[in-house]
C-alpha cells in the first residue's frame, strides 16, 4: 500500500509509479517533509519554530549513532532510509525550513529553501532507491519553489517564487527520468503543471494524462 498523503491525489498517483520495494523509503521521506512543513504552518513566533526545527535537526543527526525515539517519522526513516542516506545528511533538510523564518523572504531565502528542502529531499529520495543524477536535485529545487509559491499570501513574494520555479524547472525540461525514479519525476512534473497559466486543478484528467506519459516515457 502507498501511504503518501491521500489529500494530494497526484502525490498518491506518483507514488504508485514507484517499485514496491522503494515505497517505504519514499513514504518516510515525504512524511519528514510533511512534518517539517507542519512546524512552519503552526509557528506564530519565529523563535518557537526555530526551537522545534533545532530539535528535528538534532534528532535526525542522532539516527546515525542511536536507536530512534518513539516518534513514527524518525522510526520509519531509521528503518527504511538511513541505511542508504545518513541521518546527518537528512538533518540538512531542516535548513530549508529555517530559511523561511528569516525576517525578509527574498530571493536568497527562497533559494536556500529550494536547495536545502527541495534539492535535498529529491536527492535523498533518489539515493534511497539507488539513483544518482544531478538533474534530480535541480528538479527538486524547482518543485520546492513552485510549492512555496502556492502557499505564499503576499502576491509579490508568490510571483517571485513562481518565476524562480519556472526558471529552475526549465533546466530539466529535456531530462529523461530513469524508470526507477519516475515517481519522483511525476512530482516534479506536477509542479510544472501548477505553474501553467491558468493551471488545471489537481486531479484533472489532462494532468493525470501528462503524469501517465511521464511514467511510460520518462519525459
Amino acid at each position: 500500500m502507498v501511504n503518501s498523503n491521500f489529500t494530494d491525489p497526484e502525490r498518491w498517483l506518483a507514488m504508485t509509479y514507484a517499485r514496491p520495494a522503494h515505497r517505504p523509503a519514499l513514504d518516510a521521506l515525504w512524511s519528514l517533509d510533511d512534518k517539517l512543513a507542519s512546524i512552519l504552518r503552526a509557528t506564530r513566533e519565529p523563535i518557537v519554530g526555530q526551537m522545534r526545527l533545532t530539535w528535528w535537526h538534532e534528532a535526525l543527526s542522532a539516527l546515525d549513532d542511536a536507536a530512534p525515539p518513539a516518534e513514527p517519522v524518525l522510526q520509519a526513516l531509521a528503518r527504511h532510509v538511513v541505511p542508504q542516506v545518513p541521518g546527518r545528511w537528512l538533518a540538512t533538510l531542516v535548513e530549508g525550513w529555517e530559511a523561511l523564518l528569516e525576517p525578509t523572504l527574498d530571493a536568497p531565502a527562497m533559494q536556500a529553501h529550494a536547495v536545502h528542502r527541495g534539492s535535498g529531499l529529491f536527492t535523498a529520495m533518489a539515493a534511497a532507491i539507488g539513483v544518482d543524477d544531478p538533474a534530480i536535485a535541480t528538479a527538486g529545487a524547482g518543485w520546492a519553489l513552485a510549492d512555496l509559491a502556492g502557499h505564499l499570501k503576499a502576491p509579490a513574494e508568490a510571483d517571485l517564487a513562481r518565476t524562480m520555479a519556472r526558471t529552475t524547472l526549465a533546466k530539466t525540461a529535456g531530462f529523461r527520468w530513469p524508470s526507477a525514479a519516475r515517481a519522483i519525476g511525476a512530482i516534479a512534473r506536477a509542479a510544472s503543471l501548477d505553474l501553467e497559466i491558468p493551471p488545471k486543478p489537481r486531479g484533472h484528467p489532462a494532468r493525470a494524462a501528462r503524469l501517465l506519459w511521464l511514467r511510460v516515457t520518462g519525459r
